[in-house]
């Protein structure tokens, strides 16, 4: 069945190859993007030729996402599912971030993504059904060095996700967690590099190593053509076209061997989270569809 489905960072990495799988999948799409009519201008009409509908937005800003989310759901008529797809990554090392650093990876990463489901949950609690995706990374279960803010931000994203599939469950809202690995995305020509150099001279040679770690990775990424992006779009667009109640909570894709480890970690987690809401009494919160509240308005 067509779903009516709203992706943000429409324009680049995941983004844009979701769209395309979700309208050959025949799902209505709006993605969203800042400075439609400015720098992603190319980028939006690309997307508007493949027949989805474009809207501006932009996630760190609250009263955008608002209106975003808003005409969104005005075009299409309804609002079935939320990609919080948008995110922004770093390189070095973690000390050298500053403050504000960090501020403005988790503005994207985190901060971004409350307030998208702020705006759209209200709908979806209403409607008694609605599935909210959250596209983190194997890096929100498992610390590689030289990307520290990026790796924080996606553990909080972890916790943000696992507490809105706890609390919406009742109302009838689905959540769900796609987990990649490193993928060739424009996403890593964009990486946020540290704005305090002044302490590389202490840290010696070992200041070369996020570059050769860097170098290391593209290389075997490019060494294996299973690490595919369309991947990713692919288990997105699988996971909304899975019967209501069935979609797992997490899902990675990767090729690398890295999530082979990280399925690991998924598994004891969901056992442990089981085990102790089923202690608590409060195990059907974790089911989608679980008794509703009284009011579920």
């Amino acid at each position: 069945m067509a779903s009516k489905v709203v992706i943000t960072g429409a324009g680049g990495g995941f983004g844009k190859l979701t769209v395309k799988s979700l309208l050959d999948a025949g799902h209505q799409v709006v993605g969203t993007m800042r400075a439609v009519n400015g720098r992603n201008k190319e980028k939006a009409a690309e997307l508007t030729a493949m027949g989805a509908q474009i809207v501006e937005m932009d996630v760190t800003q609250t009263t955008s996402v608002e209106a975003g989310i808003k005409a969104a759901s005005e075009q299409l008529g309804g609002l079935d599912v939320v990609i919080n797809n948008a995110g922004v990554g770093v390189i070095g090392m973690q000390e050298h971030f500053t403050p504000e650093d960090w501020q403005k990876v988790f503005e994207v990463n985190v901060f971004g993504v409350q307030r998208v489901v702020r705006a759209a949950a209200p709908m979806m609690r209403a409607q008694q059904s609605g599935l909210l995706i959250y596209v983190s990374s194997l890096l929100g279960r498992m610390c590689m060095p030289f990307y520290g803010p990026y790796n924080a931000s996606k553990f909080a994203l972890e916790a943000l996700a696992e507490n809105y599939r706890i609390e919406l469950s009742s109302f009838g809202v689905e959540n769900a967690i796609v987990e990649p690995g490193g993928f060739e995305t424009e996403f890593f020509a964009n990486l946020i590099q540290p704005s305090d150099q002044g302490r590389a001279e202490s840290y010696g040679e070992f200041m070369e190593a996020p570059a050769q770690m860097g170098q290391s990775f593209g290389a075997a990424l490019a060494a294996n053509q299973e690490q595919d992006p369309q991947k990713v779009a692919d288990a997105i667009t699988s996971l909304i076209d899975m019967p209501r109640g069935k979609k797992p909570f997490r899902t990675t894709v990767d090729y690398m061997g890295m999530g082979d480890q990280v399925v690991k970690l998924n598994e004891v987690q969901e056992q442990a989270m089981s085990g102790v809401f089923g202690a608590f009494g409060i195990g059907n919160l974790l089911n989608v569809g679980s008794q509703a509240p009284a009011d579920s308005n």
